[in-house]
């Protein structure tokens, strides 16, 4: 199912959430998010925030498709790459938190998708024109983290107890995707730009295999922070739908 404007990407985002509800899936946190943050870059077209608006709704769209492929291909047993392979399979793992979900999509959305889209919609000598605009999504995402995390704590009561014993991580979910993601994609981006067409496939292969090992980290802690999650999830109130909703866009 391919979008080809922001609002097919915010209908079929709906359609993904409508069916998680019904399915009470893992699969619908990530969705939800994911809506949350393609509104909030519809709101700021037009609105002179993005250097280039058609750019980046262009760039909004092939990358929600790069995801949208994926979860649709995962549903019909195609191939997809590893990561969202991995992602797609652990949401039927029982003994993870909401967090450990939502990074799981996000590192094979941003840590791989982003880089990959960001060279498709340009080329070596204009992505650097790019850089602003792609680093505004970043933003976005951190615009919303507060919000989030308040949503969150619906969900895990002892959320804000646990952020205080890890000392100061109240910016978890934004290191993940600022640092590590937005870095890491920019640099992936610009050195898959100038990738041969030949090569475009191994390197995908290739980044696909790093950004495995990001997921492991997500899914695999040391005792202590295992312990923690654990905690979380055993404390974890209401239905799967009732989280999904925690996370969803109240505005839409």
């Amino acid at each position: 199912m391919q979008a080809k404007t922001i609002d097919e990407v915010i209908q079929i985002l709906q359609q993904i959430i409508m069916n998680a509800k019904r399915d009470e899936s893992t699969l619908g946190y990530f969705a939800a998010l994911y809506l949350r943050v393609t509104i909030e870059v519809k709101n700021k077209l037009g609105t002179g925030y993005f250097d280039n608006d058609a750019r980046m709704e262009q760039l909004d769209v092939v990358f929600a498709n790069r995801y949208l492929n994926a979860y649709f291909d995962f549903k019909s047993k195609k191939e997809i790459t590893n990561s969202w392979k991995t992602t797609f399979e652990k949401s039927s793992n029982d003994e993870l938190v909401v967090l450990q979900h939502l990074l799981l999509g996000m590192n094979a959305h941003i840590n791989l998708d982003l880089g990959i889209v960001a060279a498709e919609i340009c080329t070596p000598s204009t992505i650097d024109g790019l850089q602003n605009d792609f680093n505004r999504i970043n933003e976005i995402l951190a615009s919303l983290v507060n919000e989030i995390q308040e949503n969150m704590t619906n969900v895990w009561p002892m959320l804000k107890w646990i952020l205080k014993k890890l000392n100061g991580s109240e910016d978890f979910i934004v290191d993940f995707s600022m640092k590590i993601a937005r870095d890491g994609a920019w640099k992936f981006a610009n050195k898959f730009v100038a990738t041969g067409v030949t090569q475009k496939p191994q390197a995908i292969v290739a980044r696909d295999n790093d950004i495995l090992k990001v997921a492991d980290m997500v899914t695999h802690q040391n005792w202590f922070i295992g312990l923690l999650l654990k905690i979380v999830r055993w404390t974890e109130v209401g239905t799967v739908t009732k989280r999904i909703e925690s996370l969803e866009f109240v505005g839409v």
